[in-house]
C-alpha cells in the first residue's frame, strides 16, 4: 500500500475478491477519503478516477495523491454523471453509498447527532442545508421525509415536536435537533442504535436528493461499463440496499412474468449479471475493527454486451415525495 495509515472503507477485502482480476480502468465513484480508489490502484487498476462533490475529499488527499501519478485522475461532480465525466468507456465502478467517516467525523459538516454542529449535511456544501429543512418545511412534508427516507415510525411526532420547536426559535445546531427527536422516542436500550439515527438519515438524503443520485448513478454505471465491466456497490441501510437490489434485478432479468397486479415486461437481453447473485455482509472480523460496517453490504454485478437501458422507476419502490423547496 502506497503512503502511511490509509483509510480502509467497509467490505474492500471482499470487493478486490469479487472484482478480481483488477485490470484498466475503474472509476470510484464516491471517492471520499480515497479508501476504494487506494485498493484498486494497488490491485491492478491502470487508471482510476475518482469523482466526489464534496471539495473536502481532494483536499484531504493532496498529500497521497502524487505517488499514484497518471495513474490516478481526480474530477469534481456527482456519480450520477460518472460517464460523461469518465470520457468513455471503464473497466468497472464502484460506488459507497450514504455519508463517509470524514463527514461524519467532522462537528462543522453538521453530519453527526454525536458532536454539536452546524445543522448543515451538504455532501457539496452548497444548496439547501438541513438547518434550512429543519426550519422551512411545513409539518406535513417534515413527516414524510422522516418517513419514507428514514423509515421512521414516530415521523409524524417528531415532525410535529420540531414545528413546536422552531417557533421558540430556529433550530440550529446538531445537538438540538438530536435532543428534540430524542424526546419524542423511548429511552434507547443497550445494543440499540441513538434514537436520531433515522431522522438525521432521513434529513441527509433530502437534503443531498440521494436517492435520484442513486438511481441515475446506477444508470450512468450502466452506460460507462464495457462488456464484461463490473459494479460494485457498498450500501448502510435498507433503503439504499432495496433500490440497488430492484435495480440490479430489473437489469439482469429477461422480461415476462407479470400477474393479475402488474403486466409483463417486454421480453429483452439482460444488461447485467449478478455475480454473486445474494449481497455479501461483512464478517465478524470486520466488525469488530470497524462496528459502522456492521449493517452495510455489497452487490456486484457483471455488464454484458446488451445496450444500456433506463431502468423503469416505478419497480424500484422508490417513494413518492414532493420536492423539496
Amino acid at each position: 500500500m502506497t503512503g502511511a495509515a490509509p483509510h480502509v472503507p467497509v467490505l474492500l477485502r471482499p470487493l478486490l475478491a469479487a472484482v478480481a482480476p483488477v485490470a484498466g480502468t475503474w472509476v470510484d465513484g464516491t471517492f471520499g477519503a480515497g479508501g476504494y480508489a487506494r485498493g484498486l490502484l494497488d490491485a491492478g487498476a491502470g487508471l482510476v478516477i475518482g469523482i466526489d462533490r464534496d471539495p473536502l475529499a481532494f483536499e484531504l488527499a493532496a498529500g497521497w495523491t502524487d505517488a499514484y501519478g497518471d495513474r490516478l485522475r481526480l474530477v469534481a461532480g456527482t456519480f450520477s454523471d460518472l460517464d460523461t465525466l469518465a470520457g468513455g468507456p471503464v473497466d468497472g465502478v464502484t460506488l459507497d453509498l450514504g455519508v463517509s467517516s470524514m463527514q461524519l467525523d467532522r462537528a462543522e459538516r453538521g453530519f453527526s447527532f454525536m458532536k454539536d454542529g452546524p445543522l448543515d449535511m451538504r455532501m457539496g456544501q452548497a444548496g439547501t442545508s438541513a438547518e434550512d429543512i429543519v426550519n422551512d418545511a411545513p409539518e406535513a412534508l417534515l413527516a414524510d421525509i422522516l418517513f419514507h427516507y428514514g423509515e421512521e415510525r414516530a415521523a409524524r411526532r417528531i415532525a410535529k415536536a420540531i414545528v413546536a420547536k422552531r417557533a421558540e426559535g430556529r433550530i440550529a445546531s446538531t445537538l438540538q435537533l438530536a435532543g428534540i427527536v430524542e424526546g419524542c422516542l423511548p429511552r434507547k436500550k443497550p445494543g440499540q442504535s441513538h434514537p436520531a439515527t433515522r431522522s438525521f438519515q432521513a434529513i441527509r438524503i433530502a437534503v443531498n436528493d440521494e436517492l435520484r443520485q442513486l438511481v441515475e448513478g446506477l444508470e450512468a454505471a450502466e452506460r460507462a461499463l464495457r462488456p464484461g465491466g463490473m459494479l460494485a456497490v457498498v450500501t448502510f441501510h435498507s433503503l439504499e440496499d432495496r433500490v440497488v437490489k430492484r435495480f440490479l434485478a430489473e437489469r439482469a432479468s429477461e422480461g415476462g412474468g407479470g400477474s393479475r397486479h402488474a403486466p409483463a415486461a417486454a421480453l429483452r437481453d439482460p444488461g447485467f449479471l449478478l455475480t454473486p447473485k445474494k449481497a455479501i455482509a461483512p464478517d465478524e472480523d470486520e466488525i469488530a475493527v470497524n462496528p459502522r460496517a456492521r449493517s452495510s453490504r455489497l452487490r456486484v454485478a457483471t455488464r454484458t454486451e446488451a445496450p444500456a437501458a433506463p431502468v423503469d422507476r416505478a419497480r424500484l419502490g422508490l417513494p413518492m415525495m414532493p420536492e423539496v423547496p
